[in-house]
């Protein structure tokens, strides 16, 4: 039986992956097997693009966290852009990104 923070977690990635896939029509899906040494994201589906999913009361720390593992993540997945997906429970979700991150995407798409 999973404890109550990794259900939290796993519905949290289940809900944005969704809502991913509304807004964009991407496949998006959850990737199983967190924690994994390779680790490369939360998501999978978002064309060339290493997700992290953060769902925590303390938004400060859910950044500071979610970046730190976003470039070992992105790293290990290969992919040219990158994004934590951030909200406190029950919250709106945010798309937050380094100032790196968000050049290169913002770049490609006016291309």
């Amino acid at each position: 039986m999973t404890n109550p923070a990794k259900r939290k977690g796993d519905k949290a990635e289940l809900e944005i992956a969704g809502l991913i896939r509304d807004l964009t029509g991407w496949p998006v899906q959850r990737r199983l097997g967190a924690g994994r040494r390779e680790d490369a994201g939360d998501l999978y589906g978002i064309p060339q693009c290493t997700a992290q999913v953060k769902n925590c009361r303390d938004i400060t720390r859910a950044i500071r966290e979610a970046m730190l593992e976003l470039d070992r993540q992105q790293g290990h997945g290969g992919t040219d852009f990158g994004v934590a997906f951030i909200r406190r429970p029950g919250g709106r979700w945010l798309a937050v990104q380094s100032v790196e991150q968000w050049a290169t995407s913002h770049r490609e798409a006016i291309a």
